[in-house]
């Protein structure tokens, strides 16, 4: 391994992307109804409550419900410094699935969907590639390739199941079990020009890695019933700690890279860091302003400070709390069709030191739209719409854009 690729390396330390606006590796997009009204903590539904009030389950009609759907998303995210632009396009899909029975003496649920994290990511023309050259001082590495072309993605799955089951007739509670999956990979090739094959010694570099870790969790949930119009939701997920474990195809042998490692840790093979997914409370409210008309409000918290994030040996990244807000609106024009709307606003919490040149949690707004269609009393489909709005941000001279949306199809069958 050579000076050049390390250099390289030091500057994409954690290729991976948040697809949606919410904190850090977190996303909302449990099912395609957040597209188009993303308040649903406190909501009572057939095909997302299962996701974001599970104590809320214990107020539907008596059945077997299975849920299933896909989200897409799309968009680009750029980067630019000095007058160049480094951009790449983002595509990525977004399963969930559930399967829940609720009696009246319980509802078991299972769930199965993304929960962080979401995309994969390629650079074709380089990122931004300060490095500190001995004797130069900082440079711009892609004064010295022909082409660098860099591949990565950042995926979250998790699972979940449980139990809701009534305290009184208003109040109902749940308990679930989380399980989370997490894997992060790395793929980088480049090529020198003239100049940079004499400087480095080389006519190119290439890295292949991949990150994977494992880790469980809890699930905890209250729902609060009033009255037919009034329902409030609370749900809390436990932290679940994440030790990413490094395979990575290096040579071992060079002494250059031994020494440069050493530095640049991350990429040594067998090494662990720690990136956990942070504990998460959710606070929700639907309101029956008439028979046909539903209107929500909703937030979350992400105690990131109290996970270790981005830890390598005994350093880490200290991330800030992060927070959101969702409004929302459902209005049934006939008993078959509604149409839904609703805002969100993240703030990630990200600090400036957690802006890689591949990374970054810009803050948001979520405009969505969606229809909802139920040609019969057992059957339920969802479409619906979004579009992100980001904050851009300039750090060390690097200024951070993104512009995404998605469109998603939820179906729903209750037997």
């Amino acid at each position: 391994m050579n000076r050049f690729k390390l250099s390289l390396l030091a500057l994409i330390a954690s290729l991976s992307v948040s697809t949606m606006g919410a904190s850090i590796d977190h996303i909302q997009n449990y099912s395609a109804e957040y597209g188009g009204n993303p308040a649903q903590q406190g909501a009572i539904n057939v095909g997302s409550t299962v996701y974001f009030n599970p104590a809320g389950l214990m107020r539907l009609e008596n059945g077997t419900y299975i849920v299933g759907g896909i989200q897409y998303a799309f968009g680009d995210q750029n980067m630019s410094q000095g007058g160049r632009d480094f951009s790449t396009n983002l595509s990525s899909p977004i399963p969930n699935f559930a399967l829940y029975k609720k009696t009246d003496d319980g509802a078991y649920f299972w769930t199965m969907g993304g929960v962080g994290g979401g995309a994969e990511l390629e650079y074709k023309d380089s990122i931004p590639l300060i490095i500190n050259m001995p004797g130069m001082g900082q440079v711009d590495g892609n004064d010295f390739l022909n082409s660098a072309n860099l591949k990565g993605s950042n995926i979250y799955a998790q699972t979940t199941i449980g139990k809701a089951f009534n305290l009184t007739d208003k109040w109902s509670a749940s308990i679930a079990l989380r399980g989370v999956y997490g894997k992060r990979t790395l793929k980088a090739k480049a090529r020198t020009n003239g100049l940079g094959t004499f400087v480095f010694k080389t006519d190119g570099a290439e890295i292949d890695s991949e990150r994977e870790a494992v880790g469980f969790g809890g699930q905890f949930g209250l729902n609060y019933a009033p009255n037919d119009k009034l329902n409030i939701g609370f749900r809390y997920d436990t932290k679940v700690k994440l030790d990413f474990k490094t395979e990575s195809d290096y040579d071992k042998s060079n002494k250059i890279a031994t020494v440069l490692l050493g530095k640049y840790p991350v990429y040594v093979d067998g090494l662990k860091t720690r990136r956990d997914l942070p504990a998460l409370a959710a606070l929700g409210a639907s309101y029956k302003v008439t028979n046909q008309w539903t209107t929500f409000i909703g937030g979350n918290y992400y105690f990131n400070e109290s996970a270790t994030m981005d830890r390598v040996g005994s350093m880490n990244v200290d991330y800030k709390n992060g927070w959101e807000i969702s409004v929302g609106s459902e209005y049934w024009f006939t008993p078959q069709i509604a149409w839904l709307v609703g805002f969100n606003y993240a703030d990630t919490g990200a600090p400036d030191k957690s802006f890689a040149a591949t990374e970054y949690a810009l803050n948001s707004t979520m405009l969505g739209t969606g229809v909802k269609y139920r040609p019969n009393e057992t059957v339920e489909w969802t479409v619906a719409f979004n579009h992100y709005i980001y904050d851009s941000r300039t750090v060390n001279d690097i200024k951070y854009e993104k512009e995404i949306s998605s469109i998603g199809i939820n179906f729903v069958k209750k037997f």
